[in-house]
């Protein structure tokens, strides 16, 4: 039977999140408690994917699904903006005694037809794209395998294209979110429209399910989009310090950490718009940071690797939604159930 969101038990999805934070475990662990769990794509090579579905299929008989991070086209040069932001992280670079790589233009479709065929091949109930839409030959496919399809969408603008490129829901991000915003267009910037504007004008648009997200941190929030329209909630920040969370140990205590007051927008990181804790390499590079992803992503893979395995936290890519004191270090199943006992007792009686 083809899966819908709005057939969940508890209406909460655990959101993908790149770099190893989403785990066979996490995304187990809260399809266990009745919720949706999913794996990111996104980094991965399409070996390491299809493991971690078989993984995920053998701690658990619930549905789960898994992101893509959608290629974009091939655009101008940016060899030169980015081979000038090397230059300006050399000194963080030789703190740790690491050399940057060298910037080079050409495609990087992060195994993107590989995974296709993973998960044409093997499908899981869910798969949803970041950062833009698959093709229609692409979205038939995976439609074919028996998958629903989710696009993130973060405009309305983006709603109307996701429907017509055949998604059957949509999972509507706003601007507290943590980490990567979902823009199409990774040159734009991101709006600030917030969550539950957002939802109200995607819904004036669009028929399909939809799934809100970005900053939810409490059963109040949780409740607030599920009587605004959503079928489910999806949170991603609170679910990283949880048992099963590949987060790092400097991520993780870096959440709860008191030196840490404000989250951030910055492209410093990866030459995307992306939300994350304020430290002093953003406060150094952000300014400069070219728009150039995925370059700007590879140039510093290796340093904020050297900072995660030293406890540099000063230096790592913290991502973090604007709730992310709300994040608890405790198993996933746990804080799945919390969440919907407190956000039962924050909905209407009709709607409980």
């Amino acid at each position: 039977m083809p899966f819908h969101p709005e057939s969940l038990a508890v209406p909460l999805v655990q959101a993908p999140m790149a770099g190893g934070a989403s785990t066979p475990e996490l995304a187990a662990a809260v399809g266990e408690s009745g919720a949706l769990g999913f794996l990111a794509a996104g980094y991965r090579t399409a070996r390491d994917v299809r493991e971690q579905i078989a993984r995920t299929r053998e701690l658990t008989a619930r549905p789960f699904g898994v992101n893509l991070f959608v290629p974009a086209p091939p655009a101008p040069s940016v060899a030169e903006a980015v081979a000038a932001y090397r230059e300006e992280l050399l000194a963080d670079a030789e703190a740790y005694g690491i050399t940057l790589p060298e910037p080079v233009d050409g495609a990087d479709d992060d195994e993107w037809g590989d995974k296709l065929d993973v998960l044409t091949r093997e499908p899981v109930p869910v798969v949803s794209f970041t950062f833009g839409l698959p093709a229609a030959a692409e979205a038939e496919a995976l439609h074919r395998a028996g998958s629903h399809l989710v696009g993130t969408v973060t405009t309305v603008a983006e709603a109307v294209a996701a429907e017509a490129a055949g998604m059957d829901a949509l999972c509507v991000q706003g601007p507290d979110a943590g980490g990567h915003r979902g823009t199409y267009d990774a040159g734009a910037r991101p709006q600030e429209v917030p969550l539950l504007e957002l939802l109200a004008a995607v819904r004036e648009r669009t028929g399909l399910p939809l799934i809100a997200a970005g900053g939810l941190g409490t059963g109040e929030d949780i409740a607030a989009v599920l009587t605004s329209g959503a079928v489910a909630a999806q949170l991603g920040t609170l679910y990283l310090r949880t048992d099963e969370s590949g987060a790092s140990r400097t991520h993780k205590d870096a959440l709860a950490d008191p030196r840490f007051t404000e989250t951030v927008v910055t492209r410093a990181f990866s030459g995307r718009p992306a939300r994350g804790l304020r430290n002093r390499f953003i406060d150094a590079h952000d300014a400069h940071a070219p728009v150039a992803y995925p370059q700007v992503h590879h140039l510093t893979k290796g340093l904020r690797a050297a900072a995660a395995q030293r406890g540099d936290a000063e230096r790592l890519h913290l991502w973090a939604g604007r709730r992310h004191r709300l994040a608890p270090a405790v198993p996933a199943a746990e804080l799945t159930r919390d969440l919907w006992s407190r956000t039962r007792a924050a909905l209407p009686p009709a709607a409980r």
